[in-house]
């Protein structure tokens, strides 16, 4: 008799010299507006950020820990932005949207290492709040200026030498599926969908990591935020505490609009991932939370706004 036993499928292990970024290839009508939308956000992200950078750094009544921290948040989101969004507006003008595995591994590698201080800092941030509000009287002594500098370099380094070996990881997995990758940008998820084999230690290791660089920060930030209102509604005057609030709604928001997102994203069970899910996900913290920083920070602080007018109408005058 002949054996009837079936042979497992194999896969067709060729070697990937490129993937095709799809982006919004499916809607062709919109893409020219989509262009103009993403160049305007990208145009408004790198001068307000430049803005809040310039007026930090001159204004001498800005010239403390917070707006040291909002200094480097302001530079991180100009470096953050410009890994996707230069990529993303090259590809609405072309036909040709091929991406070389060097060129997306490279991308990946600096948007998960920039990602990852961006959850860093904002916990510095909060950080920094949680001691200006609940311990006044210390704050110039523990918020000095050698911490400042060590919190701030520590947020920028720590996710180098993770995210190397991270990513190395990924792209070290066979891919032997279609090269089209249906994202604007080199991400986690759609990259691994691309890969053939078993992904799940990748997958576990995916978790673990947003675990540590997301949702531990995010937890700390929470319970930071926890101890500032609990302090803020004991103060006996309505007007500290209209000041207090103030300084904290704007961090919180973007707080909840970059962590909310970035967990979503990457904390979901692999089968509730859908292609425009991802994307309306990737959308809000790649491009949308960098356009309020400027916003939120320069228009709901009055320090922040009476230095961009004296920066303003000294250039105006001259």
């Amino acid at each position: 008799m002949e054996s009837t036993e079936q042979n497992p499928p194999q896969w067709n292990h060729t070697t990937l010299m490129d993937f095709i970024l799809l982006g919004f290839s499916d809607v062709p009508d919109l893409r020219g507006f989509l262009f103009g939308v993403f160049l305007i956000i990208y145009m408004i992200i790198l001068m307000g950020n430049s803005l809040i950078i310039i007026i930090t750094k001159v204004n001498p009544s800005l010239q403390t820990p917070m707006y040291f921290f909002l200094g480097n948040f302001s530079s991180l989101e100009i470096c953050y932005v410009s890994v996707t969004v230069p990529r993303l507006l090259t590809d609405l003008c072309r036909k040709n949207r091929n991406i070389s595995f060097l060129a997306c591994a490279t991308q990946m590698y600096f948007f998960l290492v920039f990602g990852a201080t961006e959850c860093f800092i904002l916990t510095a941030m909060a950080y920094d709040r949680y001691v200006a509000i609940c311990n006044p009287l210390l704050y110039p002594l523990i918020m000095n200026n050698r911490l400042c500098i060590q919190l701030a370099a520590s947020c920028w380094i720590t996710g180098i030498p993770v995210h190397i070996g991270f990513t190395y990881l990924i792209f070290s997995l066979p891919f032997c599926r279609s090269n089209q990758l249906n994202h604007f940008f080199c991400d986690i998820p759609p990259v691994l969908k691309l890969a053939c084999g078993d992904t799940f230690m990748i997958e576990m290791l995916v978790y673990t990591v947003a675990v540590l660089v997301v949702t531990v920060p995010f937890m700390l930030i929470l319970g930071s935020y926890g101890k500032i209102i609990s302090t803020i509604l004991k103060l006996p005057s309505a007007a500290g505490r209209t000041k207090a609030f103030s300084t904290c709604s704007s961090h919180l928001i973007i707080v909840a609009l970059f962590f909310g997102s970035g967990i979503m994203t990457y904390l979901r069970p692999k089968s509730s991932h859908s292609t425009g899910m991802d994307k309306f996900l990737s959308l809000l913290y790649t491009i949308v939370t960098p356009m309020f920083n400027p916003i939120i920070y320069c228009l709901r602080n009055k320090d922040v706004m009476v230095a961009l007018k004296k920066f303003l109408s000294k250039w105006i005058v001259l």
